[in-house]
């Protein structure tokens, strides 16, 4: 195995706006401005330059591959840090930096402030920066820490969303902003944290809350105006949830008049969670999107009897009226908080046999590696990718789950070492896909847990759990592990593990490298097809966040990442936990006693470059 370690940048900012550069940093090339004339506008136009980045998920089938091979294999052992720019918010910084026509944005956690760094000129200055006004109330509903996932460009806009629940499009050129829409109560419980995405002329946003008994909905506004346009709740009659003669489930149990309503006891649905706070794809020839529902509330499955239809479900949407093509519930009845929320990648694929299949690819929760025929919702293949206790195995004729009798939650007992644990065998942090390698790149998480059901009150704006967890390291003793999956031959190919959880997003280049962060503060390139560990680099602080890469306008492949420990896994150290404490963060911290002494608190962008 080849390892290269770079030297430590230690970051000293402590204010918004500051750059700083590295000691060792390469001398700059003169920068040549690539847009002579108006830059680019509409989505389109910029997705056809395949060196910008120009949503969270690259690109609508969410692959997280960049086909720039500058850095590759040869020469990744060179990366050097280049400069540095700091939000000053010492809190979990989960976003993936956005880089369209020479100018790259960021979105900061709570209070939310957007910058625009000038990729013209050496080290990105400030070009401009927006703090929208927010409501400082919205922290104490956020379940795991006052995160972002990013922003999304089009229409010459860059459109975010807020902890409190706005969703706000800036002028992308002078950060002016354009319009603005209120979409929760945090009264309710309700936040949002996803990175919105756009899809022709309409911005779709989801609602977090889960955990506050909320009533999940994903709403799609006007591009333009920002006015709502549909909007899809995940509980309720089939009206609300804009199912209608349309709708087409591949499995009997999924078809039915009113399941949102009938699969709960009376009224519970109301409070029945199912929030969609994490990714969306888009299959531009069937104009079908395609997003994952979150965990039913409470936690504790014995409170509410049923299917608990349509959490933790994934939908396949028409975009330009909502309305429900398909449905395919992954967790019937919802035992483990397994919510739905992880990101299905779009891929045409040649399987054995030789058909070719319009498929979708999700590494779940629950520990199961899905194919999914993304035209009528018909898993063909659901492998275990991580260690699994919670259920035997999943019943390819009716889709559901087959249940581990000895592992389903009960009020007032203990059940031990369900795995994987809530956080899932893997959460939202995002896999990457290469079709060079045939890989599927997962960011996973080995832990277990103990479970016991508590009785549960809702009272709106609190917490509607009903469980006491404790989460501990899996089989092997590590907590994280980077794997590579051959989505073809259904299989794990190789695996690098890692102390903590493993939390950060994966990107994959055509240069045959795999980034990615871990909590403990190292951002490393893997090769590709081996797994080797090719180059690390040690920074301030512990990575939750999504790497980018781009060709800058100086013809340089560049390569970012986003440090600042937190979001659920890191919490004991952005929210100042107390280690002792085994229950706070949700249980959590049990399993993350040991992450203060490895990583502190931070609020660095990285940019590396080749010398």
């Amino acid at each position: 195995m080849r390892t290269w370690v770079a030297c430590s940048l230690v970051l000293m900012t402590a204010f918004a706006g500051c750059n700083r550069a590295n000691s060792t940093r390469p001398k700059q090339l003169p920068y040549i401005q690539r847009y002579t004339s108006s830059p680019a506008t509409s989505l389109a136009s910029v997705l056809a330059d395949d060196g910008q980045w120009v949503m969270a998920p690259k690109d609508y089938a969410n692959t997280r591959f960049s086909s720039l091979d500058q850095i590759n294999t040869k020469n990744v052992g060179n990366l050097q840090a280049a400069w540095t720019f700091s939000t000053g918010i010492l809190r979990g910084h989960e976003a993936a930096p956005l880089i369209v026509n020479n100018t790259m944005y960021i979105v900061g956690p709570f209070p939310n402030p957007v910058f625009a760094l000038d990729l013209t000129r050496p080290g990105g200055p400030l070009k401009w920066q927006y703090k929208p006004a927010v409501i400082s109330g919205a922290k104490g509903v956020a379940c795991c820490d006052w995160v972002n996932r990013g922003a999304a460009f089009g229409d010459g806009k860059i459109v975010f969303n807020t902890l409190d629940n706005q969703t706000i499009a800036l002028d992308a050129n002078t950060g002016a902003e354009v319009w603005k829409t209120t979409l929760g109560d945090i009264n309710q419980g309700e936040t949002i944290t996803m990175a919105p995405l756009i899809v022709k002329d309409k911005v779709l946003v989801g609602n977090a809350g889960g955990e506050f008994g909320v009533r999940g909905w994903l709403q799609a506004l006007d591009l333009k105006t920002g006015k709502p346009v549909w909007k899809a709740f995940h509980t309720g009659p089939d009206t609300d949830c804009l199912i209608g003669p349309d709708f087409k489930p591949f499995y009997p149990l999924d078809a039915g008049k009113d399941l949102g309503v009938k699969t709960w006891s009376p009224e519970s649905w109301r409070q029945g969670g199912g929030t969609m706070w994490g990714w969306i794809s888009y299959d531009p020839q069937l104009n079908l999107i395609y997003y994952g529902t979150g965990n039913p509330g409470p936690w504790n499955p014995e409170l509410r009897p049923g299917d608990n239809k349509w959490t933790a479900t994934l939908f396949a949407r028409d975009v330009d009226t909502g309305a429900a093509k398909w449905a395919y519930q992954f967790q019937p009845h919802d035992n483990f908080d397994y919510d739905a929320v992880n990101e299905s990648t779009l891929l045409d694929l040649h399987l054995p046999g030789g058909q070719l299949r319009k498929v979708l690819v999700r590494a779940e929760r629950n520990g199961y590696m899905y194919m999914i025929d993304r035209a009528n919702g018909q898993v063909l293949s659901a492998d275990p990718y991580a260690f699994i206790t919670s259920t035997k195995g999943i019943d390819l004729k009716t889709g559901r789950p087959i249940e581990n009798p000895d592992k389903q939650p009960k009020s007032g007992k203990v059940i031990r070492e369900i795995c994987p644990a809530v956080p899932g065998a893997k959460d939202w942090q995002p896999s990457a896909y290469s079709p060079r390698t045939g890989l599927l790149y997962v960011p996973s998480e080995n832990l277990c847990m103990d479970f016991e059901g508590l009785e549960a009150n809702y009272i709106a704006g609190t917490p509607y759990l009903g469980a006491n967890i404790r989460y501990y390291a899996g089989p092997g003793g590590n907590r994280g592990e980077l794997l590579a999956w051959d989505v073809v031959h259904r299989k794990k190919v190789w695996g690098v593990k890692e102390r903590f959880p493993t939390y950060s997003g994966a990107v994959a280049t055509a240069g045959d490298l795999v980034f990615y962060g871990t909590m403990d503060g190292w951002f490393k390139a893997l090769d590709a097809r081996s797994g080797d560990t090719l180059w690390k680099f040690k920074t301030d602080s512990g990575i939750i966040s999504q790497p980018v890469t781009w060709r800058g306008p100086d013809g340089k492949q560049y390569v970012a990442v986003l440090t600042g420990v937190g979001g659920w896994p890191g919490a004991i150290v952005s929210g100042d936990l107390d280690p002792r404490d085994a229950g706070a963060g949700d249980g959590f911290v049990s399993a993350m006693s040991d992450l203060p002494k490895f990583t502190e608190k931070g609020s660095t962008l990285y940019v590396f470059a080749l010398p």
